[in-house]
C-alpha cells in the first residue's frame, strides 16, 4: 500500500487519524517486506496482528501465513479494512480493544505470532501483558519506538535497562532487529522506529506461581532505581532473607537494581518465595 494511497483513502473517507491512539501507518513497502522475512511465517501459522490500520501490512501476511487474525479499535477503520481484506478465507477482523481483550479474556495464543506495528501509545503495556499470559505466542514480530527497543535490548548498567527489559526478557529472548526511519510512516513520527524479533523461551525461567513475586521484586527495586536495592526489598521482605540471598549471589550490599541481571533477579524471586511462604 503506497503513500499516495493512504493519502486518498484517507481523505475519501474523510479521516482524521486520532494521535491518542498512536496512529501511524507504515507505507515503505521495503520495511514491510522486511517486516515479513523476520516473522519467518508458513503456510501452517496462524498470526496475530494488533492495530493494522489500513492493512499495509495484513495484505502481506496473508500471502504468507495460514491464518491472521487482525485487532483494530477504530471503527472507521473496520470498514475499510472490510472493504479492502473482507475477501480473504484466511481473514478474521476482529473489533476490540486490545488492552482490554488480554486483560479481561481468556485466549490462547500459544498456537500464534504476534506480527503487528503496535500503536506507540499501547506498545510497552501490551507486550508486558501478552508476555505474562500463561498461554503466551511463540514468537512476536513488533515494529516499536526505537527506544523501546533499545530497553528490551539493554544490558544490566545501562540507562535503558530496567522493568520493561526483565518483565519480557523473563519469558522471551530477543532474536534479530532492524531499525525503519520516521519517514517510512503516515503521519511521520517524531522519532524513528524499530522491528524486533521477540523468541518464546522453550523453557520457563520461574513456575508460573512466582511470575508475580517477580514482577513484584522488580517494580519495587525500579521505582526508585537510584536506592540501594537491598534497602529497597527489605521494605517488602523479611531482612535476614534479603541479606541471605546477596551473600549467596555475592551481591555487594550497595548495589543498585540497573547493576542486577535477569538470572540474579531470578534467584533473587526464588529465595524471597520461599522466605514468604516460611
Amino acid at each position: 500500500m503506497k503513500l499516495s494511497e493512504i493519502r486518498n483513502l484517507l481523505r475519501e473517507e474523510d479521516i482524521q487519524l486520532t494521535k491518542s491512539l498512536g496512529q501511524t501507518f507504515l507505507h515503505d513497502q521495503h520495511q514491510l517486506r522486511k517486516i515479513i522475512d523476520l516473522a519467518k511465517l508458513t503456510p501452517a501459522e496462524h498470526v496475530i496482528e494488533i492495530g493494522p490500520g489500513l492493512g499495509p501490512l495484513t495484505g502481506l501476511l496473508l500471502q504468507t501465513a495460514g491464518h491472521v487474525t487482525a485487532i483494530e479499535t477504530d471503527r472507521r477503520l473496520i470498514k475499510l479494512l472490510e472493504e479492502r481484506l473482507g475477501q480473504h478465507d484466511n481473514f478474521t477482523l476482529q473489533h476490540a480493544d486490545a488492552m482490554k481483550l488480554v486483560r479481561k479474556t481468556e485466549f490462547d495464543w500459544s498456537n500464534h505470532k504476534l506480527v503487528a506495528n503496535l500503536p506507540y501509545s499501547i506498545a510497552s503495556p501490551l507486550l508486558i501483558d501478552v508476555a505474562a499470559v500463561p498461554d503466551r505466542p511463540s514468537a512476536m514480530v513488533v515494529t516499536l519506538q526505537l527506544e523501546v527497543v533499545n530497553r528490551l535490548l539493554a544490558k544490566p548498567g545501562s540507562k535503558d535497562y530496567g522493568v520493561l527489559k526483565l518483565l519480557i526478557g523473563l519469558h522471551y529472548t530477543a532474536g534479530e532487529w532492524f531499525t525503519i526511519p520516521r519517514g517510512s510512516f503516515y503521519p511521520e513520527p517524531n522519532v524513528d522506529s524499530g522491528c524486533i524479533e521477540l523468541l518464546c523461551r522453550e523453557t520457563p525461567l520461574l513456575p508460573p506461581e512466582l511470575c508475580p513475586v517477580f514482577k513484584k521484586i522488580v517494580k519495587r527495586v525500579f521505582a526508585e532505581r537510584r536506592k540501594k536495592m537491598m534497602k529497597l526489598l527489605k521494605r517488602d521482605w523479611p531482612a535476614a532473607a534479603v541479606e541471605e540471598i546477596f551473600e549467596t549471589l555475592g551481591l555487594d550490599e550497595q548495589i543498585r537494581g540497573e547493576r542486577v541481571t535477569l538470572e540474579e533477579f531470578v534467584e533473587i524471586t526464588k529465595h524471597l518465595s520461599q522466605a514468604e511462604a516460611s
